[in-house]
């Protein structure tokens, strides 16, 4: 740390002119301050040296901008630093902050770290934070979790911005939401929640300046999360991951300023609502399909993943999203995508993730020439594919014509990349549609399974390739095909890459 090596230099500076002096005596002769020596997080003890000739206000600043640690080893070893320390305002308590005896039982742990914890804090009483957040470790029980609440009643003052609290997975614990009433949460700007109930009510009060709500396998009701979402007219960013007591998801119009919602993995959930006539970003990742209502014209970034996900988008999405302009989509199984005449007019970048189609041997990747085509300002095409096992009809078993897509053109397609390029029939089928079809496309990227991997990386410790033979089999099928079927048609003005899989057991096949 610069700070902490210029500290340090200046004390050597100021020990070899004490000594050119003469004006060296013994330590042990020496009456020590109770300041000259102080406890680091670690637990070791340092000299305290004096920092450098700055304002205080300005040297306050500088330590407020420090990490947690970095803050408090710089107060033991700097007067200067030592009371801006019992001030700072940035406040972070994890695993990493202390050094725990990590032999001991996790129980044994936990209570070490909340000792730690709380001697820090009981310093603090009466001193506001911008940011605390903690992390509490296995092993905490209902008396660790006491100790949690009095923490909160020193942090949660006006003043503070962000807060939070992650608890392990199966504590049992109540965030005393009254915290935030009276005042004393209206000036946070950021919170964040994990494994814990959150039970709000109407009588909390408003939170006129939070931004961002993060709740990650939160206990709540629908009705507690609707009353705290009514109180926080602010609200730009919400987040909430593995809820799995929300059966629905009702987003109110009151709330003008969200323009990012993102759910994911509640597994219940059945139903996302949304009024929020400013959202620009929607993201949802789940086990099956919703009912999903999103009343606002300015989403132009969508992100689906759950399974048909494609043929949802294609058949739902057009009419109710017409402004969209990037679309993401996963999905571990789909049916074909249907040849409809309704359009994404605005969408410019599409990537389609499917995995796991080992299953779905029949699946036509032709089939989304029709998503393309209902994108007629589509500018990037991106197919991400991974077959867990190869049962897919290769192009070379099958001798009929390959099919072609009459009638779909594009005038604005510059970039299309396929990675996890396999010799299905209807893959090569769609390549060829590619090339031949679009007469404004610039590059095209096709990338053979597993590709991504190369014996020769630094990190194979074994020095082998440690790709099956089957997987090999296929990726080197793939570029067959791409040779021999593709690459004839590709036009001169586009610029065909081709990446090939690790070469090191080529004399096998």
């Amino acid at each position: 740390m610069r700070l902490m090596s210029m500290l340090r230099q200046r004390h050597q500076e100021r020990r070899r002119r004490q000594v050119h002096n003469g004006l060296i005596t013994s330590r042990s002769k020496r009456k020590g301050s109770p300041c000259q020596q102080d406890v680091d997080s670690h637990g070791s003890k340092t000299q305290i040296l004096s920092g450098p000739s700055l304002p205080e206000d300005i040297l306050w600043h500088i330590h407020s901008l420090l990490p947690m640690q970095d803050a408090a080893q710089a107060a033991c070893v700097s007067h200067a630093f030592l009371q801006s320390w019992r001030c700072h305002p940035n406040l972070t308590f994890n695993k990493s902050t202390f050094r725990l005896n990590e032999d001991a039982h996790e129980n044994d742990i936990a209570s070490e770290f909340c000792s730690k914890v709380d001697q820090v804090m009981e310093k603090r009483s009466g001193v506001g934070v911008k940011t605390f957040k903690i992390c509490m470790l296995r092993g905490c029980k209902a008396k660790h979790f006491r100790y949690l609440n009095s923490w909160l009643q020193i942090a949660v003052k006006p003043g503070i911005e962000e807060l939070s609290v992650l608890v392990p997975e199966k504590g049992k614990y109540e965030f005393p939401y009254s915290l935030l009433s009276n005042g004393s949460g209206d000036s946070i700007q950021d919170l964040h929640l994990s494994y814990c109930s959150f039970c709000p009510t109407a009588e909390l009060g408003p939170l006129r300046r939070l931004t961002k709500l993060h709740l990650s396998s939160v206990r709540i009701t629908e009705e507690g999360l609707g009353s705290f979402l009514s109180n926080s007219l602010a609200l730009q960013w919400l987040e909430i991951c593995n809820c799995n007591t929300l059966v629905s998801l009702k987003i109110p119009c009151i709330l003008q300023q969200l323009g990012h919602l993102e759910v994911s993995d509640c597994s219940r959930l059945k139903v996302i609502d949304s009024k929020a006539s400013t959202l620009s970003v929607f993201r949802y990742h789940g086990c099956s399909e919703i009912q999903l209502s999103i009343e606002t014209l300015q989403l132009k970034n969508l992100f689906l993943a759950f399974p048909n996900a494609v043929h949802y988008t294609r058949v739902n999405l057009p009419l109710t999203m017409p402004n969209l302009e990037i679309v993401t989509i996963k999905s571990g199984r789909e049916v074909s995508t249907p040849v409809l005449p309704s359009k994404f007019l605005h969408l410019k970048y599409l990537t389609i993730d499917l995995a796991g189609f080992g299953s779905w041997a029949n699946y036509d990747y032709l089939s989304l020439v029709s998503f393309l085509g209902a994108c007629p300002s589509l500018e990037t095409f991106v197919l991400n594919v991974k077959e867990d096992r190869v049962k897919h009809i290769s192009v070379f078993a099958d001798p009929s014509e390959l099919r072609r897509m009459k009638g779909q053109y594009h005038q604005n397609l510059k970039n299309a990349k396929i990675s996890g390029f396999i010799s299905a029939k209807s893959m090569v089928e769609l390549a060829c549609h590619v090339v031949e079809s679009i007469k404004s496309l610039k590059c095209l990227t096709l990338e053979a399974g597993q590709s991504d991997f190369k014996c020769s990386r630094p990190d194979n410790k074994l020095g082998k390739c440690l790709l099956r033979r089957k997987v090999l089999v296929e990726a080197r099928r793939a570029i067959w095909a791409i040779k021999a079927y593709i690459m004839p048609k590709v036009p001169r003005t586009v610029k065909l890459h081709i990446v090939e899989p690790c070469s090191c057991r080529e004399g096998e096949f």
